[in-house]
């Protein structure tokens, strides 16, 4: 039967597709889409706040979180497993950074049983952690990469894939008269797209857009976790310029209290992204020293007036 099964994790996002929603871990989603694909088992999450609250970076505990995927090689056998996909760093789950040494410990179990490492960039991509891919920035190579939004600053949908130079070559070096890849869509490499992706491109590199998030990283931490003490605030977590403020819920009403601050978030002029109870922030690259200042004042107050 070769190699079928796929391994996502526990409050892994994907996108809404028969494909992404098997391999994700959120859990509304998989129930509201009914039965999906077989073959498919998932890792432990790394949310640990009793260990890892207010950590600024990458926090401390965790990394032996990773060899959970040794006891679902052992249950299933390594031969049967294709390969493992996460987001180096989940984004729609509310801003969960991989542990210190868990990715690299993820990428060593899949190196000793032959597994591909997948991961899903489409949040992380495109200088979001500091770096052009957060692969770079982490320091841990996988064999696969998707990538999507930051690939045309969103004006336009498109998404890609970067692969390995061996499985690159494993499906182009057939016969020339057979098709490579029974893979494609209607609008696939679609002329607009390609376009503004190219333009993207260009602007990243003109600007040094890629690598400014690493610069603003400090500024960005520290006004961040000023936030800390505040009404129901019971996490601060932050990476690059991307940053999460998880609120206590309240008593069965979840995500109402999250919800509440949006609301008012925009009343004063600023647009927050809200998962649960959690303020997911995930600024614009280009984004100044003076916009964090008065985004987090803004932020200060909201907070202060939540039921």
């Amino acid at each position: 039967a070769g190699r079928y099964r796929l391994i996502g994790r526990e409050k892994g996002y994907h996108g809404v597709n028969y494909g992404g929603i098997s391999v994700g871990g959120i859990g509304p989603n998989r129930k509201s889409f009914g039965p999906l694909l077989t073959g498919v088992d998932h890792l432990r999450h790394t949310h640990d706040l009793q260990r890892n609250a207010f950590s600024r970076g990458l926090p401390e505990h965790g990394a032996e979180l990773a060899d959970d995927l040794e006891r679902i090689v052992a249950l299933h056998d390594p031969s049967t497993i294709a390969a493992v996909i996460v987001e180096p760093m989940a984004g729609s789950a509310g801003v969960l950074l991989p542990p210190k040494g868990y990715l690299q410990r993820l990428r060593e179990i899949c190196d000793r049983h032959g597994i591909l490492l997948i991961f899903d960039e489409v949040i992380t991509g495109f200088g979001r952690l500091g770096a052009p891919f957060a692969a770079q920035r982490l320091g841990v190579a996988p064999d696969m990469i998707t990538m999507a939004k930051g690939l045309t600053n969103g004006a336009v949908p498109m998404g890609a894939v970067g692969v390995k130079a061996e499985i690159h070559d494993a499906f182009m070096n057939g016969p020339e008269h057979m098709i490579e890849l029974f893979h494609g869509y209607t609008y696939s490499g679609h002329p607009l797209a390609c376009a503004a992706g190219l333009a993207t491109l260009d602007v990243y590199e003109e600007e040094g857009l890629l690598t400014r998030a690493r610069e603003l990283e400090k500024a960005w931490e520290d006004a961040i976790h000023a936030l800390k003490g505040l009404p129901h605030v019971i996490d601060i977590r932050n990476f690059g310029l991307v940053g999460a403020i998880e609120l206590e819920p309240m008593e069965g009403q979840p995500t109402k209290r999250a919800f509440s601050a949006f609301l008012k978030a925009w009343e004063k002029g600023v647009l927050i992204r809200t998962t649960g109870d959690i303020i997911a922030l995930s600024p614009p690259l280009i984004i100044s020293e003076e916009e964090i200042a008065r985004l987090f004042d803004i932020l200060t107050e909201v907070l202060r007036e939540l039921e």
